[in-house]
């Protein structure tokens, strides 16, 4: 490991997806499974902790493409007293790109509520040229939540693993990290209203995106005040109700001393939780909650508010030049959209906004009564309204990647913005000049991290002071106006150097961190906006809602605080342990959660309770008798020794110190009351030594059925054949009825419950105070087919079954059917009972494959014939258990199956335009000529006498012509693509001079600031031979490609040599550039043919389950 001073980054791309990595394709963030790594060599302890704040770390990665571990940890290193490490996923974390993260190395010994910051920089090291040396750049704020942070697409696979790009030498991968540690407040004893006057929002999920909006509208007060006086009832929900919700939400935001919950909110639109997790967008939760509110406002007094406050107008017109004719169209905006890239600040982008575009050429526009004309095209204002809210794009789709890409570019927006300037340029002739548009900025609304998620907060000045705000989800803090307006330009931050002495380039960083919404209000309206807003605004109703919901909370504070004066005393009687017996529980007597509770004072005597007791339940004082509860050292839980009379007269807290010894504030009792023949309870009776109390379960084997039938006290001298005729009377059988009878003994871990022998006496079979007899009738069910005979069997049914929810693998997020099964079946048990349900004759041709609990999604190796012993075993995942399994109805048996190789192969026919993709089986030892015979049996050749061959293709370029003695079993084609082809005769036939090139479609990109080259489309061999110009290869290429003449007139064709384009001109001799062999592989050398990709995009095979597209925004109610 070499740790150096910090070091020139170079210019980083922009787009990528900031977030915690995780195993989902989503960013919903969840943890994911952590595999502990050995901390290797270099021993962290031994490092001074006296590190600079910034520091480079460099990490050699051997034997890169023969990884075969999905995440792989770099070395730790400690930078800022710190310890760090890098997280690489050499195969993408679910995408077609290498993700690498930061990662905080002892996260988990970490102290609870642990927090650093961070500014950091990833890269790959360019070996060949380091200028093409790959970096990118961000900051987070680390946590235990988010314990790593970086980049999920870091760079494409394609470019990685190509040897000719210089990234893989020797098959080592070079990753350099530059860290920079910024201390940080103490985040969690921050009191917001104290410190800043305001307070923040709780994140419910990825929720930061609605807070800032909804902190932005509250901190308008004219809009504050129309959602207070929209009509609202006391019989209204607030979770049924947006206009309930809001009004409640922002009085807490306005009366509350602490952070606000939106759950309530979040539920009025209707959103389940799984929408509250998605980033949705800003802008569009902003249009659809104003609809939402102006078609609540209407027929109110409030009515038209939204577009009083937020409605601008403006009009677009066509007008010819040369004909007198002009068209026009007048449109209403609540907000616009300005651009970001090319406009260095608002005023660029109005100007850009209001451009006249020139109609003219191919382009005319078609006039009525004057056909085509040149013409000018434009968009000019008609009003602004008072509240301005100008959406910066700063996200974009980029086409030549056919993705989402963030605008990280530095563009400033003024405190005053004059929208009147240069003569009122922006307006249309029926505008009213007489209305002045000067603007003052009243919000700044941010968006940290990249394209597929990140972190959303605003600047805020509530009165339009020179006070700014910051409201980050829960912590609202003081700042001034540099942080709101200038550190939100975006573009490049450069750091103060720390060590100047070492190296005096300055340390950059793209700023991740940048304005992408603002708010403006209008300064001839700034006093009807920023208005008063006072609890007279505030429905009576809601106020009084509002304070008991306030009462509730003061009161659950209170309990809580004063929690250790009180003691929970917690009550079972005979009434509880019928009902909860059989339905609830089996195991055990009873759920104390689930049992009458009292909250009584420590002091208070404890007969003193027994009154209370006696007015709760209707149990005279002295026939009360109360027993102890105490738990066993085999983990069951059981009455264990009634109070004694000295114990009564002490008080409550003291009796609950008795009860247990481990700092409990419960005392968990059991009420026993005896009852007359007129079922009047009596006085119970006396207890001596010999007297045990024992609690009797009753089992019904025809109808699986359990439940509780009382307790009594029998002599430890006494035989349980003496009780037998008793036992029938409770269970309402004949007296003379033979019946069995068990104990239960434990059930925790597995369960033991054993014969009693009825000739002994019942301390021979070791009963005490407590115990549990269950019992049965002893007939022998003959000829009846019963699943659980007898009570053992039962009780180890219940210990161990389980609900299993089984999918079909082609539909995964469909739930198919539920079967109950045992903890216990083998698999071969777990396969009959799926082909029993899915009406299969043979449970050998079904498969099952284990879910992942942290992706929601089928884990990718399915389970193996026989290869796991039990259902528990294909149930968990990690420390956690799951009760989905997916399952695929086979053609062949399982077992049969697993003996062979299977590969997708496409098969490009010779002369018709279409591939279909054949899957091959067939034993593991058997070679490619094997597949191609196999192949030949289910294609349609184009003559009988055909040769076929077998190649790699990956990422558009051929990497291999597979020999036909290969082995298939070590082919993969889970990353790369394998096409067979007829050999065409011409290569057969080769002349001593003559060249198989390789021949790929390319586009340029230059998105980096340096030119790539973009491979897309089938590659394919051409022979060409010597003396042969490119205007004879053209032809031949064009025939073969079927281009039209016009299309193919616009191709370019390059002769391209480790990725660097030489075009070549109609007259070149091609075979020339084809000579020298000092390259790599064939594959290194090719001629490219450049041309736009009109094929419509597609998403590479291996990488179908990504999801990166964001969900609209609905509200339902």
């Amino acid at each position: 490991m070499t740790v150096v001073t910090p070091a020139p980054i170079d210019q980083p791309e922009d787009e990528e997806m900031l977030v915690p990595h995780s195993d989902l394709p989503e960013n919903n963030h969840q943890p994911m499974e952590v595999v502990a790594q050995p901390e290797t060599a270099n021993n962290v302890e031994n490092q001074p902790v006296e590190d600079p704040p910034s520091s480079r770390f460099t990490w050699r990665v051997d034997n890169f493409t023969r990884m075969n571990t999905k995440k792989y940890y770099s070395d730790v290193f400690v930078v800022g007293g710190y310890k760090w490490r890098v997280l690489i996923f050499p195969k993408g974390n679910n995408v077609d790109h290498l993700s690498m993260y930061l990662d905080v190395a002892d996260s988990s010994s970490l102290p609870y509520g642990w927090s650093r910051h961070a500014q950091f920089s990833l890269g790959v090291i360019n070996q060949i040229h380091n200028k093409y040396s790959v970096r990118k750049d961000t900051q987070h704020q680390f946590n235990a939540r988010e314990s790593d942070w970086g980049f999920t697409s870091f760079m494409p696979l394609s470019e990685l693993y190509d040897p000719s790009r210089g990234y893989l030498v020797n098959d080592t991968l070079i990753v350099e990290a530059e860290v920079l540690v910024r201390r940080v407040v103490d985040y969690w004893t921050y009191d917001s209203k104290k410190e800043a006057g305001y307070v923040g929002l709780k994140n419910q999920g990825a929720t930061c995106y609605m807070n800032s909006l909804l902190q932005t509208l509250y901190h308008i007060p004219y809009f504050r005040k129309a959602v207070y006086h929209m009509p609202t009832t006391e019989n209204d929900l607030p979770s049924q109700s947006i206009p309930l919700a809001l009004q409640s939400l922002f009085y807490k935001l306005q009366y509350s001393d602490n952070s606000v919950a939106t759950k309530e909110l979040t539920k009025s639109f209707g959103w389940d939780t799984y929408d509250s997790f998605m980033q949705h967008d800003v802008q569009e939760l902003n249009r659809v909650l104003c609809e939402k509110l102006e078609h609540k406002m209407k027929g109110t007094v409030v009515e038209g508010t939204i577009q009083k406050l937020f409605e601008g107008h403006h009009m677009n017109y066509i007008e010819c030049i040369n004909v007198d004719y002009k068209s026009t169209r007048r449109e209403s905006f609540y907000d616009l959209q300005l651009d970001v890239k090319g406009c260095h600040d608002v005023y660029a982008s109005f100007d850009k906004y209001v451009e006249v575009e020139r109609l003219e050429g191919d382009n005319k526009y078609h006039a009525e009564q004057y056909g085509l004309q040149d013409a000018k095209k434009g968009v000019l204002f008609i009003d602004f309204p008072p509240v301005l809210q100008l959406q910066l794009k700063r996200f974009e789709y980029d086409f030549m990647r056919d993705t989402m890409v963030k605008i990280n570019d530095h563009y400033e927006f003024p405190l005053q913005l004059d929208l009147d300037r240069e003569n009122g340029k922006y307006l249309s002739p029926e505008a009213d000049r007489s209305v002045r548009n000067l603007y003052t900025l009243h919000s700044v609304l941010v968006h940290s991290g990249g394209v597929h998620g990140g972190h959303y907060y605003a600047f805020i000045r509530p009165t339009l002071s020179d006070q700014w705000y910051k409201f980050d989800d829960e912590r609202v803090t003081k700042e001034d106006i540099k942080r709101a307006l200038e550190e939100q330009y975006g573009g490049e931050e450069e750091l103060p150097q720390t060590n100047p002495g070492f190296n005096n380039t300055p340390f950059k960083f793209t700023k991740y961190s940048n304005a992408y919404m603002l708010v403006y209000i209008r300064e001839s309206d700034r006093d009807k906006i920023i208005c008063n807003v006072d609890e007279k605004d505030i429905a009576e109703h809601l106020r009084e809602r509002l304070k008991k919901e306030q009462e509730e909370k003061e009161h659950k504070k209170k309990e809580k605080a004063e929690a250790h004066l009180y003691t929970i005393i917690k009550v079972a009687r005979d009434e509880n342990l019928m009902e909860q017996i059989g339905k609830d529980i089996y195991f055990d007597l009873v759920d104390h959660d689930k049992v009458r509770s009292f909250r009584i004072q420590k002091q208070t005597p404890f007969n003193l309770f027994k009154e209370e007791v006696a007015k709760e339940f209707g149990i005279p004082v002295h026939f009360q008798r109360f027993w102890l509860w105490a738990k066993r050292q085999n983990h069951t839980y059981r009455p264990n020794r009634p109070l004694t009379p000295m114990e009564e007269t002490q008080s409550v807290g003291q009796l609950r110190e008795v009860s247990n010894k481990v700092h409990n504030a419960e005392l968990k009792l059991f009420l026993e009351v005896e009852l007359g023949l007129d079922l009047h309870p009596i006085a119970p009776p006396d207890k001596t030594k010999d007297d045990i109390l024992l609690f009797f379960k009753l089992y019904d084997p025809e109808k699986e059925e359990l439940r509780y039938v009382g307790r009594l006290f029998v002599k430890s001298t006494g035989k349980a054949a003496e009780i037998l005729s008793k036992l029938n009377e409770m269970a309402g059988y004949a007296p003379e009825e033979e019946i069995d009878l068990y104990e239960e003994i434990k059930f925790e871990p597995n369960v033991m419950c054993e014969p009693i022998d009825k000739k002994f006496t019942f301390r021979a079979c070791q009963l005490e105070d407590g115990d549990i007899v269950c019992f049965q009738k002893s007939t022998s069910f003959e000829g009846e087919h019963l699943h659980y005979d007898d009570v053992p069997s039962f009780l180890e049914y219940v210990h161990n079954r389980q609900v299993v929810h089984f999918r079909s693998l082609e539909k995964p997020k469909e739930e198919d059917f539920s079967l109950e099964l045992s903890k216990l079946h083998t698999y071969d048990d777990v396969v009959e009972r799926v082909a029993q349900q899915l009406g299969l004759d043979d449970p050998s041709k079904l498969r099952l494959t284990p879910h992942n609990c942290y992706s929601q999604q089928p884990k990718p190796q399915p389970i193996k014939y026989r290869g796991v012993d039990h259902l528990t075993d294909m149930l968990v995942h990690y420390n956690q258990t799951s009760d989905i399994l997916y399952y695929e109805v086979l053609d062949i048996p399982l077992p049969e199956l697993q003996g062979l190789k299977t590969l997708k192969v496409a098969f490009h026919h010779a002369t018709k335009e279409e591939v279909v993709i054949h899957t091959i089986r067939l034993p593991k030892q058997s070679t490619v000529g094997d597949v191609i015979n196999d192949l030949k049996t289910k294609v349609e050749l184009s003559h009988p006498d055909a040769e076929l061959r077998l190649l790699e293709v990956f990422y558009h370029k051929i990497y291999k012509v597979f020999p036909r003695s290969e082995k298939i079993e070590n082919i993969n084609d889970q990353y790369w693509t394998l096409r067979a082809e007829e050999v065409p005769e011409e290569e057969k036939n080769l002349g001593p001079n003559d060249r198989v090139i390789h021949v790929y479609h390319f586009t340029k990109d230059t998105a980096q600031n340096q030119m790539q080259i973009q491979n897309f489309g089938e590659p394919f061999f051409l022979v060409i031979h010597e003396g042969e110009t490119l205007a004879e290869i053209k032809a031949r290429v064009q025939k073969k490609l079927q281009v039209a003449d016009e299309e193919f007139a616009k191709w370019k064709f390059a002769f391209i040599s480790l990725g660097r384009p030489e075009y070549l001109q109609d007259s070149d001799i091609v075979s020339s550039r084809f000579q020298r062999r000092d390259v790599y592989g064939a594959w290194e050398q090719y001629l490219g043919l450049e041309h736009s990709d009109s094929a419509p995009k597609r998403s590479y095979a291996a990488n179908q389950n990504r999801h990166t597209f964001e969900k609209p925004v609905k509200i339902y109610n």
